[in-house]
């Protein structure tokens, strides 16, 4: 691609609109711990399905200077955001069930994972990808959108899948729990 095509890819309607989420993501993630359990649920529930279609319509790019990428998120800002989550998701952060292939069992579909670490496993992505492309260059804008493109298909996009799906049975078997007491 010449650089005039990447030019229109990082001013394209799909990165300002991808960028828009992402940002939004990382702002919440990093205030989590204000917010009650529920609402962290219910926000990780409405955003991952969106941040997950912004991702999949984001164009593939080829940065011109491969170099220029660079990580943000460091061991230390990782396991804070990791920690707020998981104790503000409490005892059932560690048994959200997920149907999924579990390579250590092969014969069992269904595993458990730690919605905490899914959720920040994929703010440690978001978080590289806007302050990367925030540095308001070319180059650096271009890696921002090559690598998160990377990303989406072995990283982030399906970690979203596994947050929407254990952030909707945490809020639902609250909710029939709830309602079967009324009754």
């Amino acid at each position: 691609m010449s650089p005039m095509d990447n030019d229109n890819l990082l001013k394209s309607p799909q990165v300002r609109d991808f960028m828009t989420v992402a940002v939004e993501f990382c702002v919440f993630t990093e205030k989590a711990e204000s917010y009650k359990r529920e609402d962290i649920l219910s926000y990780y529930q409405k955003i991952s399905p969106l941040l997950y279609l912004k991702g999949a319509v984001l164009p593939p790019l080829m940065p011109s200077n491969p170099e220029a990428l660079q990580r943000f998120v460091n061991e230390h800002d990782w396991e804070r955001v990791f920690n707020n989550l998981r104790d503000k998701i409490g005892i059932e952060n560690d048994a959200v069930k997920v149907a999924r292939p579990d390579d250590e069992n092969p014969g069992n579909p269904v595993s458990t994972v730690s919605l905490a670490e899914q959720i920040s496993d994929v703010y440690q992505d978001m978080k590289d990808c806007v302050m990367l492309f925030s540095k308001n260059t070319d180059d650096a804008r271009e890696n921002a959108l090559s690598e998160i493109h990377k990303l989406f298909g072995v990283h982030w996009g399906p970690r979203l899948i596994l947050i929407m799906q254990a952030a909707h049975d945490l809020l639902y078997s609250a909710q029939d729990q709830n309602e079967s007491s009324i009754f």
